[in-house]
């Protein structure tokens, strides 16, 4: 598939990016093949292929989220700037 000057400019200006003419030819050559290339991935066929997250194998190691108390409130209220009983107080931002 081939990428016109036309179309690296208009991605460029979507990008807010300002590129010279040498550069428009680099980027052309680039994306097409890029282009390219995913076109002959997508004649692979993948209909028996499961979805895959990693090839490593790894599983999720994070604990479960299980609610619990937590003793350090009011170290943490001292910290506050302003403070309402056991809550922060801020500034209202909403009218």
């Amino acid at each position: 598939m081939s990428v016109s000057d036309a179309e690296v400019r208009k991605i460029a200006k979507l990008a807010r990016l300002r590129l010279s003419d040498d550069e428009v030819v680099l980027y052309r050559g680039q994306m097409t093949k890029i282009l390219d290339a995913m076109s002959e991935l997508a004649k692979a066929d993948t209909k028996n292929v499961s979805p895959t997250i990693s090839v490593l194998g790894e599983v999720n190691v994070m604990r479960d989220d299980e609610p619990r108390v937590f003793e350090g409130r009011e170290a943490l209220l001292d910290n506050a700037p302003h403070r309402d009983g056991p809550y922060f107080k801020v500034k209202k931002v909403l009218e």
